[in-house]
């Protein structure tokens, strides 16, 4: 079996540039809306192709860019080492470069791939500095960050929102942590907590989650 994986950070994103690849798979499994701090073992169909690949059920698997594997360098090669080791052919397109091309590994692809997963994991955190360095200036120039003051929201039209959707979907599967549905959903601890204060009462969530 061929699968391809892809993933988007947000629900908004719809994986318009996945539809560039002309080729065909047997399986393609898209994370829509899951950050790429998470885990990829933890991802939702990280998890169910990793459990295909333990099956013997994967012959090669196809993902758009390296980042996409893991959440950082070490994720990134644990996941690669895990298809290796599983005789796992991984091809990443916009380099052009596969693990076990004619089922020999490939000797430059260990280096190659350390290499460009450091690279990958220097880009995000200064992204993630230059966020944060963003908020604070603004911050500093008199700008609020949150809802407004003096606006209100109902509780059943928060529950409706894209955001709260998500969030109550990992709620209700009732085998992630708090801090886990934080990571799968970009929200923060107090969103989190909020989506479930308000799930509980009314009644769309069980009350089984962890609070750590």
């Amino acid at each position: 079996m061929v699968i391809k994986y892809n993933r988007t950070s947000t629900n908004s994103q719809e994986g318009n540039r996945f539809q560039n690849d002309p080729n065909t798979y047997d399986l393609v499994l898209f994370d829509k809306g899951v950050s790429g701090s998470v885990e990829f073992r933890k991802r939702p169909n990280g998890e169910r192709l990793l459990k295909l690949v333990e099956e013997g059920k994967v012959d090669r698997v196809v993902f758009e860019d390296l980042s996409r594997s893991g959440r950082n360098t070490v994720d990134v090669i644990t996941t690669l080492k895990f298809l290796d080791d599983n005789k796992v052919n991984v091809e990443v397109r916009n380099i052009g470069l596969q693990s076990r091309p004619n089922g020999r590994k490939n000797p430059i692809w260990n280096m190659i791939t350390s290499v460009m997963s450091s690279i990958y994991e220097l880009e995000r955190e200064n992204i993630l500095e230059r966020t944060s360095i963003g908020r604070k200036i603004y911050v500093k120039n008199g700008g609020k960050l949150g809802r407004p003051v003096g606006s209100n929201e109902n509780e059943k039209e928060f529950l409706r929102k894209k955001k709260s959707q998500l969030i109550l979907k990992y709620l209700r599967k009732g085998k992630y942590s708090m801090r886990e549905i934080v990571k799968l959903t970009e929200s923060s601890l107090q969103t989190v907590s909020k989506v479930k204060k308000v799930g509980l009462k009314y009644g769309e969530v069980p009350d089984n989650q962890s609070h750590d």
